[in-house]
């Protein structure tokens, strides 16, 4: 990294709930966050489930967000990377952002080393144990006859049910993700420290569940949690030496 430079992440935008109206003032800020930190920005992760729903059809692409996406691409034009993940909401990408806007996107968990420090990155939804029916649901939404099949019906009519179904998720599991249910039964703690067992890692960062957690695991690992832009604004920085987790505004 060159001196002076910061590595961003943040997860968890859900544009388009829960109306129109709140998710355009979450985006407006999302993007003032984005305007300051690339100014000395090295690269920015933006880790999973930026959209509530997203789907591209070959020709289509889902109507707005124009002011994120036309951010991103200035910043990628100005020369700092700006690295996608798909998460269970918007698994859903394909070619279109990478092609108009520059971005790199991952579809699994990533390691990258920065100034001798290992990380651990990806958006963080089925991995670790138990739940064994998303885990299911997941390959189905990902098997490419399946997207087929889906893409099959006129976007009008597939677009508002996904958003129908992707909202009434939110709805039913929203008090949930406030909940600290203790390391033992956090899935993703688990799966950090099963993998410490094999590989030492110095930061395991993830999105996904919604709570803003800092957890040291060992002496030199700790697990984060980036929490969510509905209620928190929260995210994490890299100076090169250590990562903070914070809140904007």
């Amino acid at each position: 990294m060159n001196p002076g430079k910061k590595i961003y992440f943040a997860s968890d935008f859900h544009l388009g709930i829960p109306n129109h109206e709140k998710s355009l003032a979450r985006e407006k800020l999302i993007v003032k966050w984005l305007d300051e930190v690339k100014h000395d920005a090295y690269e920015i992760y933006l880790i999973g489930d930026l959209f509530d729903f997203w789907f591209e059809y070959k020709h289509t692409a889902p109507k707005g967000y124009v002011r994120l996406l036309g951010k991103i691409a200035e910043i990628v034009d100005s020369g700092i990377p700006v690295i996608l993940f798909t998460g269970n909401h918007d698994m859903w990408m394909f070619d279109y952002l990478p092609k108009e806007l520059g971005v790199t996107i991952h579809r699994n968990s990533i390691t990258r080393e920065y100034n001798g420090k290992k990380f651990f990155i990806g958006h963080g939804d089925g991995l670790g144990p138990g739940d064994k029916g998303y885990k299911f649901i997941k390959k189905v939404f990902a098997n490419p006859f399946c997207q087929w099949l889906f893409a099959r019906l006129h976007p009008n009519f597939a677009m508002s049910m996904a958003n129908f179904w992707s909202r009434k998720s939110r709805l039913a599991n929203g008090p949930k993700d406030e909940q600290f249910l203790g390391e033992e039964n956090e899935w993703l703690v688990i799966y950090a420290k099963e993998k410490l067992k094999i590989t030492h890692y110095d930061y395991f960062i993830f999105g996904h569940r919604h709570l803003p957690l800092d957890i040291k695991l060992s002496e030199k690992s700790r697990y984060i949690n980036l929490g969510e832009w509905i209620n928190y604004n929260s995210y994490a920085v890299f100076d090169g030496n250590h990562l903070e987790l914070k809140k904007y505004k």
